[in-house]
């Protein structure tokens, strides 16, 4: 793949980070409060999560994909 895509992806994995943390934070000030916390803001962190794991998994793999194609 070429360079650009691949520093594309790391921009985006570290823009995701940033949303998870974010997403994470706002989790335990809602869990904080003592009282019951919406389902949504409970599973907020997971589409982050997600994106996060097919990125980082992308970018794990790419090393060996390389090296298997060259």
């Amino acid at each position: 793949m070429h360079t650009s895509s691949n520093s594309r992806i790391r921009q985006i994995h570290r823009w995701i980070s940033i949303a998870f943390v974010l997403t994470v934070i706002a989790n335990f000030i809602a869990m904080s409060d003592g009282e019951p916390v919406a389902a949504w803001i409970t599973y907020s962190p997971l589409p982050p999560l997600a994106l996060l794991t097919l990125t980082g998994l992308y970018m794990f793999a790419l090393p060996y994909v390389i090296k298997w194609r060259g």
